[in-house]
């Protein structure tokens, strides 16, 4: 296998479904049996706050019971014995990465065990209720939201995943669908810079045809034997 220095990972809902965690959008476009824009855009919570802060306690409460599987170990072992550069971006909420044993990762679309106050933008560890208007730890406001991106708002550090994608000479794309950018657009970003691009997934995403490689099968399986490869092993 070719030795690669620099390396960005996309990890999309498909490596936490073997945790137990539900992907984001089914086929029916229902999250949880809610329809999206209810649930999951700036409008949706303005109409009705407690119905969202509802939705996200218990999506809270799913990734507080889950574990992480092993292909989240997997990557945190390559985070711990990959000598070059490492950036694992994820679209999900939950931290499986962290608990897997992963430090360098990147919460584009948020985290589900933080809360955002909008009056003094502080950001906080929350592992509780935010349905009864808990003040923020920082300024007292009762102002706090789940630190997620909804649609409609930008995700966080775009910049920093942009200039990853530049400087690296391996993309590797995890359990993601590859039709919601502008995380769908990373692969071609890599490949305009001239990194190699693999995608290992359940089945082809909508952008497999951009890849250089594609594996299908459980990340679980996928994921280890990847990693393996790229430690030499």
């Amino acid at each position: 296998m070719a030795t690669f220095r620099n390396i960005v990972v996309l990890t999309g809902a498909g490596i936490s479904a073997e945790s137990g965690l539900k992907t984001f959008r089914a086929e029916d476009g229902l999250w949880e049996d809610h329809p999206v824009e209810e649930v999951a855009t700036p409008e949706g919570f303005a109409r009705d706050p407690d119905l969202v802060q509802r939705f996200y306690d218990e999506r809270r409460a799913q990734v507080l019971a889950a574990q992480p599987n092993a292909a989240h170990e997997a990557l945190g072992r390559l985070d711990r014995e990959f000598g070059g550069e490492l950036l694992i971006v994820t679209q999900n909420f939950d931290d499986l990465h962290t608990r897997g044993g992963a430090e360098r990762v990147l919460h584009m679309h948020g985290e589900a065990l933080s809360a955002w106050c909008t009056a003094c933008d502080a950001r906080h560890p929350w592992r509780g209720t935010l349905r009864d208007g808990p003040p923020c730890p920082s300024c007292g406001a009762a102002a706090m939201r789940p630190d997620i991106v909804w649609f409609g708002e930008m995700p966080y550090q775009m910049d920093r995943i942009f200039a990853s994608l530049s400087a690296a000479d391996l993309f590797v794309s995890i359990g993601t669908s590859g039709a919601v950018y502008p995380a769908a657009g990373f692969v071609q970003a890599a490949s305009d810079t001239g990194s190699r691009t693999l995608e290992l997934n359940l089945e082809r995403s909508a952008g497999s045809h951009r890849f250089d490689e594609t594996r299908l099968g459980p990340a679980s399986e996928l994921v280890p034997e990847w990693v393996d490869a790229v430690l030499g092993e």
